[in-house]
C-alpha cells in the first residue's frame, strides 16, 4: 500500500521561504511523477510543481522563480522548496505521485503566510 507522507509546514512571514517534504513507502515500482498541489478552501486542488521520472519539472506560473521542486536519488522523496513567500501562497499542500494512470496523495500539511 502506497503511503506519501508530508512535513515542513507551517507559519512564515511574508518573504521568508519553507522547505517541504514527502517520502513514498509500500511501493515496488518507481512513480511517473511526483509533485505538489495546493488547496484553498472551497476550491479546487491546483498543481503547484511536478517532477517526472527523466527529471523534468514543470511550475505553476505563480511559483515560477520563487518555488524549486526535488527528488532525492532513489526517487521515493520530493522536496519544494519555497522562498519569497506571499500571503496568496496560503493553502494546504498536497503531496500527489501517479504510475499507471493512478493518483496517490498524501493527507495535506498547511502552509500560513502572513503579511
Amino acid at each position: 500500500q502506497v503511503q506519501l507522507v508530508e512535513s515542513g509546514g507551517g507559519l512564515v512571514q511574508a518573504g521568508g521561504s519553507l522547505r517541504l517534504s514527502c517520502a513514498a513507502s509500500g511501493s515496488r515500482f518507481s512513480f511517473n511523477s511526483m509533485g505538489w498541489y495546493r488547496q484553498d478552501p472551497g476550491a479546487q486542488r491546483d498543481l503547484v510543481a511536478v517532477i517526472t521520472s527523466d527529471g523534468t519539472t514543470n511550475y505553476a506560473d505563480s511559483v515560477k522563480g520563487r518555488f524549486t521542486i526535488s527528488r532525492d536519488n532513489a526517487k521515493t522523496t520530493v522536496y519544494l522548496q519555497m522562498s519569497s513567500l506571499k500571503p496568496e501562497d496560503t493553502a494546504v499542500y498536497y503531496c500527489n505521485a501517479k504510475r499507471a494512470f493512478v493518483n496517490y496523495w498524501g493527507q495535506g500539511t498547511q502552509v500560513t503566510v502572513s503579511s
